[in-house]
């Protein structure tokens, strides 16, 4: 375990942020080596992984219900220095998951094709989609049970096991996408079908990874089986900060169908160019994010240990990190905006249609980064529902309007941007508010910290 309340605040930002970033480049690759290799098999393909690939953000949403709620519970738990809560609360996160899990599987699979014909309207883009959410399903299942374990590890500040067991997962997705997609070395090519098998069987490996470095270590945390029977109190903690987080996922899903049905009749080149052109968007945002989600723990740890200055100094330092990546993401984008696309497709209509949308909507970075500083800083402090409020806000001024517009004649895809970069910096200036006034309500304690 790793003690957030003492030290240099920045310092435990570098020592999270590094593995964290390295983590999340290595699943961003995950769905990036799936895209290169799809990328073989025409325009409709991409755009059928894509759409079926914003599926993803959904299960997210879910993911995040249990992750989020056993991260804030169990950093606030080790800034008490109340071990047996922070054990507690981990193994009943688990059982939850295992339910979670189960029940997006089963559902997944009935509403896979009737999910991809509300986004999509040629027939080979809906076959290639829905084919591929099939078998990419179980690998949506298994991050319920992942999340509760690297979250908890996150909360003790140990972020490494993570990092390993991401990197074991995309090498082996890197392995088996060419073979199952491609048919390398067998001769049996899958197609889209390889896609999604290879990224379940690289997600179970993973499972596997991690939940053995919990059955062999000795840490803060650990398996105790006894605590797996569901507790409703315990599940109810667990949720009331996840719920309002998973919600804030949820409107991601919305938001990305809404894009994905407005851009329906400009054909598969217009949904290929978005699908490659929001994957390098969402790499170039790593850095910033990584940096953002170190204020969970470290907030959650000063919160919990009643430190008002430590929080205070935690949120202006990430916020400034975080804030000075996306300037250059931004600066980078705007430069390079075709070289950054020219590895997954050489299409020139796909290629000029990313483009667009790459140096257009690369002017949310700076916005999204205080959006997802302020995301953290409300998980650590227990109470997500002001993020849920900022994402609401987007969601109606962006959704609505964007449904609106592509009904009408002369619509062209640049409204959509237009729309994007306006409503995210709505949403920043909303969540930078709100999290003043949190931080106002919360850090109020009885000795003054």
């Amino acid at each position: 375990m790793k003690d957030l309340t003492q030290g240099s605040v920045l310092s435990h930002v570098l020592f999270m942020a590094v593995p964290i970033f390295a983590g999340l480049i290595v699943v961003l690759l995950c769905g990036l080596v799936d895209l290169f290799f799809v990328a073989e098999l025409g325009e409709a393909a991409i755009a059928g992984v894509g759409a079926a690939g914003n599926a993803g953000f959904l299960v997210s949403a879910l993911t995040q219900v249990v992750g989020v709620g056993t991260l804030s519970a169990v950093s606030q738990a080790v800034g008490r220095g109340d071990r047996k809560d922070a054990n507690f609360i981990f193994n009943q996160s688990l059982g939850l998951s295992v339910v979670c899990g189960g029940c997006t599987l089963v559902l997944g699979l009935v509403a896979a094709r009737p999910y991809v014909n509300s986004v999509a309207t040629d027939a080979a883009t809906v076959e290639a989609g829905a084919t591929y959410l099939v078998w990419f399903m179980p690998a949506l299942a298994l991050q319920f049970v992942i999340m509760p374990m690297s979250s908890a590890l996150r909360a003790v500040g140990i972020v490494k096991p993570t990092m390993y067991v991401q990197v074991l997962t995309v090498l082996t997705n890197i392995i088996l996408a060419p073979v199952l997609i491609l048919g390398w070395g067998t001769g049996y090519a899958l197609g889209v079908k390889g896609a999604g098998l290879a990224s379940s069987l690289a997600v179970a490996i993973g499972v596997v990874a991690l939940a053995a470095y919990f059955r062999k270590s000795d840490d803060y945390i650990t398996f105790e089986p006894q605590r797996w029977r569901p507790q409703i109190g315990q599940w109810m903690r667990i949720l009331n900060v996840g719920l309002p987080a998973g919600g804030e996922f949820a409107i991601m899903f919305v938001y990305m169908a809404a894009i994905y049905f407005a851009l329906r009749e400009f054909g598969a080149a217009a949904q290929a160019s978005f699908s490659i052109g929001s994957r390098v968007l969402g790499l170039l945002q790593v850095p910033a994010l990584a940096i953002a989600l170190t204020a969970a723990p470290i907030v959650g740890q000063n919160f919990g240990a009643e430190s008002i200055e430590r929080v205070q100094e935690a949120v202006r330092q990430i916020l400034i990190a975080a804030t000075m990546v996306m300037v250059v993401a931004t600066v980078l984008t705007q430069w390079q905006s075709e070289s950054l696309l020219l590895g997954f497709t050489h299409d020139q209509a796909t290629i000029s249609e990313g483009a667009l949308f790459l140096k257009m909507v690369s002017l949310n970075l700076v916005a999204q980064g205080i959006i997802f500083v302020c995301s953290s800083t409300f998980q650590g402090l227990g109470n997500t529902r002001p993020q849920l409020i900022s994402s609401t806000v987007r969601l109606i001024t962006y959704v609505i309007p964007t449904l609106w517009l592509s009904a009408q004649s002369g619509f062209r895809v640049e409204y959509i941007w237009y729309l994007s970069i306006g409503t995210t910096a709505l949403q920043a200036m909303l969540s930078l508010w709100l999290m003043r006034r949190e931080l106002r309500r919360r850090l109020v304690f009885s000795h003054g910290g």
